[in-house]
């Protein structure tokens, strides 16, 4: 027996009982978990400068070390996030629908945790906790598997997540970590269906498309964020541009960030003489079709290829698209998007409604960037991830979307 099947066992015994434990006793736990961070604060950066030395000399590129870095700051954030999970309702035990047969039963369905959750991502240490918590406040056990970037990080978080359980009064079997990065640990824990309700994963593409295509363990894909904004012939363009920046350079590793633009050739060359020097801030890359670089220049840019129409960049790179028309930009978002946020900038009203009917994707945006997309903007408080596909749920996944249903029926003797 592996080691990861032993953790799968431990998981499914304190399944059973983190399933009936109580909003109050959920919420201690988490309350615990918020104080042993800062406690322990020391031992966890101590931890992360190991991984960000390791990173470094492996060459990882300046915006994967921000991913992987942690800071007091960011720790003192990751904390309050903890306790804004503590402030959430409880979706456990919701009755949200009842209903009398006319033969006299009662049928009602209440919401249940999925149970075991396994969780796949990639070099991010915050992700180690709010993945955690989340899976806890919403009554399931979670089996976190990260990237070997950040697995010095990622073992303190655990251990300190781990005390605070058992402080608690908990299992400390419901947040675990696999120990070992290699693939094969990824492989396994891909086909763990008698242990494993459900699997997410959360990073690039490469790693979401993996998953979702070997895993005999259903999935919920998450992340995979090719995002567009277009600048309509009818947008405020220095509106366009804010909102270009902002999608793109705020925080360009993350999947809600634009990976492309796509301008409207009447406007276009007014469009990019306002919108370059917001990029030229962050040495934004362009890469360009034919037409966009007549205008730009190929002294500031380089001439775009099929795939990088289709690429997720993370980084301070934007693909530039020159389209013909309104119906020309929504075909080319639904063929090359990824079904995770997209966004117009018009002032026309009944193209902005279009442009909500027509696009196929998880969030569509008039007038603002894409990174909203994310569960605290949304009201939704922290999120596990956001879904690109349609089955079990869509967009950003709160507490509620980590929660299944069944039904409770009452009878007074009925037999059919």
């Amino acid at each position: 027996m592996s080691d990861l099947e032993k953790q799968a066992i431990d998981a499914k015994k304190a399944a059973l009982i983190l399933m009936n434990a109580g909003t109050a006793e959920k919420n201690r736990a988490l309350a615990a978990i918020a104080d042993e961070i800062i406690i322990r604060q020391p031992e966890w950066l101590e931890a992360n400068d190991i991984d960000m030395e390791k990173a470094k000399q492996a060459g990882l590129s300046k915006t994967m070390l921000d991913r992987l870095r942690l800071t007091p700051e960011r720790i003192e954030g990751i904390a309050d996030g903890v306790r804004q999970v503590i402030s959430l309702p409880d979706p456990v035990g919701v009755v949200d629908k009842m209903s009398e047969r006319p033969n006299g039963l009662i049928i009602g369905r209440r919401r249940v945790p999925l149970g075991v959750i396994g969780i796949i991502f990639e070099a991010r240490p915050n992700v180690t906790v709010d993945a955690a918590v989340l899976c806890l406040k919403s009554g399931n056990v979670c089996i976190l598997r990260g990237g070997k970037e950040a697995i010095n990080s990622n073992k303190v978080a655990a251990r300190i997540m781990q005390d605070a359980l058992e402080k608690a009064g908990l299992p400390k079997a419901c947040i675990q970590l696999v120990q070992d990065t290699s693939h094969e640990t990824a492989d396994e824990l891909m086909h763990m269906n008698d242990y494993i309700d459900v699997l997410i994963p959360r990073g690039g593409r490469g790693l979401i498309r993996r998953v979702a295509t070997e895993a005999s363990v259903p999935v919920i894909r998450t992340g995979e964020g090719v995002c567009h904004i277009y600048i309509d012939n009818d947008a405020d363009l220095d509106m366009g541009a804010r909102i270009l920046e902002n999608a793109k350079c705020s925080r360009p590793s993350v999947c809600n960030a634009a990976e492309c633009v796509l301008v409207h050739k009447d406007i276009e060359a007014e469009f990019l003489k306002k919108a370059i020097p917001f990029l030229d801030k962050y040495e934004v890359a362009l890469r360009c079709d034919e037409q966009a670089l007549a205008v730009v220049g190929s002294g500031r840019a380089e001439a775009a290829n099929e795939e990088d129409w289709d690429t997720e960049y993370g980084d301070y790179v934007l693909a530039v698209k020159t389209v013909e028309s309104f119906d020309e930009a929504v075909e080319f978002i639904n063929t090359h998007g990824t079904g995770h946020s997209e966004a117009i900038v018009t002032e026309s009203y009944s193209k902005a409604q279009k442009f909500l009917d027509r696009i196929d994707a998880a969030a569509v945006y008039v007038n603002a960037s894409t990174r909203f997309t994310d569960g605290g903007e949304f009201g939704l408080g922290a999120e596990i991830g956001i879904s690109t596909q349609k089955l079990h749920a869509r967009g950003p996944m709160g507490l509620e979307e980590l929660t299944s249903c069944k039904y409770v029926i009452y009878g007074s003797g009925q037999i059919r």
